[in-house]
């Protein structure tokens, strides 16, 4: 399979999260949500949404990541999709100054977000988006992990076998479908790179609904995403691609991506994470994740004619294997 660059993702159009329960909580204490079967049933909508527009953002990045430098992409999707989510919320809850209490949660959820998409994008100068794409389904694991130090979520047995499955469904789509390069450990740079990018990502999911302080989820979305741009353009200023980009020369397929991954990957999945997150268990809203190798297969299967070889499809048929049994588990568990 040929290697190339890609795009990833993290909108918002929904309606708020249903109030908390009434009276005080502690500024630093996560109120506590009630969720019920419509809630969890929205949280997985939310999710669905959320694992086919990143699928897509990895097909169409693919084509033009390489034309532009990743970090003068970042700053330009964010300020956009700030913008988009600013309008947003504008006709919805506004923006006020009573959802900045604690605004350090803000540049904190900014910083892993935008150091996510940044290594992302160096690590798709050297990898796929297939591989990428495998890379990201072990979100779950990490992010239920993460979810144990932060929310003391346990997770039952199934669960824990579920993600373990998914897993290992994930490396091997990572080493190709070649038992020599799993024996040997030969893991690309890209793929390391990106693992590190995941890491972080998985991190954030567990932390939006420690610090969410009951803000509706536009506006906390919002706020996310201009703290997150805050980074981008720091960081694309130090490394001079901001200025140094010729935006007039730019091809017509740069554009399209950064605008979807803008207003259909930024926005509209940092509001789907936000939304799911407050009604279902970490882990779980993760395990969307599973489903991204299975459509950038069949995306760059049919627009590219670049099918994976048939043991790697082995390592896909696991990942969507470890998916249904988390949602199977959802309806047993309470969320």
């Amino acid at each position: 399979m040929r290697s190339r660059g890609a795009i990833s993702l993290t909108l918002a159009t929904s309606p708020p999260f249903p109030p908390y329960p009434s009276g005080p909580h502690p500024p630093d204490t996560p109120p506590k949500m009630p969720t019920t079967p419509r809630d969890r049933a929205l949280g997985h909508l939310a999710m669905l949404g959320f694992a086919l527009v990143i699928a897509g953002s990895f097909s169409l990045g693919s084509r033009a990541a390489n034309l532009i430098a990743p970090e003068a992409l970042s700053a330009t999707r964010f300020a956009i999709a700030v913008m988009a989510l600013g309008a947003a919320a504008s006709v919805g809850p506004g923006i006020r100054r009573s959802q900045l209490v604690s605004p350090w949660r803000y540049p904190v959820l900014g910083a892993l977000l935008a150091a996510y998409f940044i290594l992302m994008f160096e690590a798709l100068k050297t990898t796929d988006p297939v591989s990428t794409g495998a890379v990201f389904t072990l979100t779950p694991l990490l992010s239920a992990g993460f979810a144990w130090l932060l929310l003391r979520q346990v997770m039952p047995p199934r669960m824990a076998f579920a993600l373990t499955l998914g897993a290992a469904g994930a490396v091997w789509v990572i080493f190709k479908g070649d038992a020599a390069r799993l024996a040997a450990f030969d893991v690309g740079r890209g793929e390391a790179i990106y693992f590190v990018g995941v890491a972080l990502h998985a991190l954030y999911t567990p932390l939006l609904r420690k610090l969410n302080r009951g803000e509706p989820a536009v506006a906390y979305s919002f706020w996310t995403i201009l703290a997150c741009l805050g980074w981008a353009l720091a960081y694309a200023a130090w490394t001079g691609s901001l200025f140094e980009t010729d935006w007039g020369a730019l091809p017509g397929i740069v554009w399209v991506a950064i605008f979807y991954v803008a207003l259909g990957a930024t926005a509209l999945t940092s509001f789907c994470l936000q939304f799911a997150a407050m009604r279902l268990p970490a882990g779980k809203v993760m395990a969307y994740g599973y489903l991204t190798p299975s459509v950038i297969v069949l995306w760059e299967g049919i627009f590219a004619g670049d099918w994976p070889r048939e043991t790697t499809l082995l390592g896909i048929g696991a990942t969507i294997l470890a998916m249904l049994l988390l949602l199977k588990n959802q309806e047993t568990a309470p969320a």
